[in-house]
């Protein structure tokens, strides 16, 4: 099958060919034209990937590290990545099959911020002040534009990472100033009792109210119906644009508990939670994101803590989006919010697509793969996910766009889970998995979306800092301790290996999804599941020709040898991975013959 593989390859790199087409600006042609289905997306924490600049690495700023945020030994601090770095490595990152980077956010963050043994930097980037600014730590405006530039030039997108439901932790409560900040509700702090509200008691959290009008919330001009906030007087201007400086744009109720009303207007660990529900707001998160698209043309939105934002905000901020992209001829503007959630069950981010995200991260897809691929789950798992898909707005045309993900930056890596949950497994065993789970990525509807450092074999200790390794060379003793999969390499050293053999598997898989559009748009039909590990079947369908690509995969320890049903005029077949029967064993049936965690992809004649 190798022939099969090189061949794919090859084809891949010849399709995607015409998008390298140069219009007289240096800007590759005909990239805008595809679909949010039709990508390869790359997340990369632009800290953690390439220095390519060492003198932005305190940002501008002088001092010990709690002023500069910068300590390439800390695991919560800046490690010197840049926006430079990024742009050197756009090749290595073409050659892998991706087609866009969704970069974490890169606006100006309060460089650190914390209380006493609690202290850690922005380095993530998601302690925003200045919207309007790149973090002087990761570059300038320029560096920004040129990094649009130089991935377009190559028919590469590019996704910001932005956040409209809090800022960083800037105002304070003096009620709070020695012990916690418990969130204080509506019921028992409502706006009406000190926000002078004329006497009628608004409730922003439901916008269909009657009250919680642009006018009404015009008359909210005292901060102060929960707790008593408060800002620094060296803080008072942090913010830019400047009316995100005025506390009555903010919850300011205390620390969200992550559930029910504190939900949307908690705290986020102590960030200012910003008043979403306020028309205000919304005009202004219109005004500072529509302004990215209008100077940069940047290609899409993902859009964090999206669960936390008023829902009524996206009826708005969308459709605005959507109309500033048009207008600079982008007409497949991409939007994903973060809905995290560790459930196989769809519902609990479907929903959101019915309030009015366009799309959100898919994290019942990778608890999907946590089961089956990381753990010993039974493989009709996979039928009750996209049995789902029909819970989003517009079903399946709205799954087939949701960005998947075997794991990420917050919750950990797939190999930890799989070492975790496995511990007599050997590293062959933990390959064999990963490499099972990135065929289902890359295969499976959706939108595959690669970790940074997934490529190179990466592990992790765990979630947050601990997943969040150094692409470049690491000074952290937690990292550089780990063992890597697939290599005698360690973090110590840059990992850019073109030859890892998980970057080799995820080229040809992107290739090939590339390569056949029932990858990326064709419909699904499942064919085989069971109620433990073992064969999992799904046919997908060419959008035009209707030809059959049948997927198959082994979630088992032992190999499996069974018939599938496929349609009756599927009966001669090419093998475009793995090992596949060249012709049906019958119409209507095919045999299935894997190794454990063996997988296949077959292309009907």
């Amino acid at each position: 099958m190798k022939t099969a593989f090189l061949s794919l390859f090859a084809l891949g790199c010849a399709l995607a060919a015409p998008a390298q087409a140069q219009s007289g600006d240096g800007e590759a042609t005909g990239f805008r034209d595809r679909l949010p289905q039709d990508e390869v997306i790359y997340f990369v924490l632009p800290d953690r990937f390439d220095n390519g600049d060492t003198a932005n690495d305190r940002g501008g700023l002088r001092g010990e590290r709690d002023v500069t945020g910068y300590d390439p030994t800390d695991t919560g601090y800046y490690h010197g990545g840049d926006l430079k770095g990024l742009i050197g490595r756009l090749g290595y990152l073409q050659d892998m099959g991706i087609t866009a980077i969704w970069v974490a956010p890169v606006f100006k963050n309060k460089a650190v911020q914390g209380g006493e043994g609690h202290r850690s930097a922005g380095y993530h980037g998601y302690w925003i002040t200045d919207f309007t600014r790149i973090d002087p730590h990761f570059g300038s405006n320029a560096d920004f534009k040129t990094l649009v530039d130089a991935a377009h030039a190559r028919g590469m997108k590019v996704y910001m990472d932005i956040v409209v439901n809090h800022t960083a932790d800037v105002i304070q409560y003096r009620e709070c100033r020695t012990g916690p900040c418990d969130y204080r509700s509506i019921a028992d702090y409502p706006y009406g009792t000190k926000g002078g509200v004329d006497g009628t008691p608004i409730n922003p959290g439901f916008a269909g109210d009657g009250v919680a009008t642009r006018e009404n919330f015009a008359k909210l001009t005292d901060p102060d119906f929960a707790y008593t906030p408060f800002v620094a007087a060296s803080e008072k201007s942090v913010k830019v644009p400047a009316w995100l400086n005025d506390p009555i744009y903010y919850h300011n109720r205390g620390d969200s508990k992550f559930a029910d009303e504190s939900s949307t207007m908690g705290d986020f660990s102590g960030l200012d939670d910003v008043m979403t529900e306020n028309p205000r707001v919304v005009d202004g998160m219109i005004d500072i994101f529509g302004g990215w698209i209008d100077t940069y043309g940047v290609d899409g939105f993902r859009i964090d803590t999206a669960r936390h934002v008023d829902k009524g905000f996206w009826k708005r901020f969308v459709p605005a989006m959507q109309e500033r992209a048009r207008a600079k001829g982008i007409p497949n503007f991409t939007m994903f919010g973060e809905v995290a959630l560790l459930s196989s069950d769809p519902g609990g981010i479907a929903i959101y697509t019915r309030y009015g995200l366009p799309a959100v991260l898919d994290f019942a897809f990778r608890q999907a793969i946590v089961d089956t691929v990381a753990s010993d789950g039974a493989t009709d798992v996979w039928e009750k996910l996209f049995d789902g898909d029909a819970l989003y707005d517009h079903g399946f045309d709205t799954a087939v766009t949701l960005p998947t993900f075997t794991g990420n930056h917050d919750f950990g890596r797939l190999p930890m889970f799989i070492e975790k949950n496995f511990p007599d497994a050997d590293s062959a065993e933990v390959m064999a998995r990963v490499k099972l789970a990135n065929a289902m990525l890359l295969t499976l509807r959706g939108v595959p979306t690669i970790y940074s450092g997934d490529e190179q074999g990466f592990v992790g200790d765990g979630g947050d800092q601990g997943a969040r390794e150094d692409m470049f060379a690491s000074k952290v003793a937690s990292y550089n301790d780990n063992d890597l999969l697939g290599t005698d390499a360690t973090t110590a050293t840059d990992n850019f290996d073109r030859t890892h053999p998980l970057y080799r598997e995820i080229a040809m898989l992107a290739h090939l999804r590339t390569a056949t559009p029932a990858l990326r748009r064709g419909r699904q039909v499942l064919r085989e599941r069971g109620d433990k590990p073992g064969l999992l079947a799904i046919s997908r369908f060419d959008p035009e020709s209707g030809k059959e690509v049948l997927l198959l995969f082994n979630t088992a320890r032992q190999p499996v040898d069974r018939l599938v049903h496929v349609e009756t005029a599927s009966q001669r077949w090419q093998g475009l991975a793995g090992d596949c029967a060249p012709t049906s064993a019958a119409p209507g049936s095919v045999r299935a013959k894997l190794p454990a965690f063996g997988y296949a992809v077959c292309a009907a004649k």
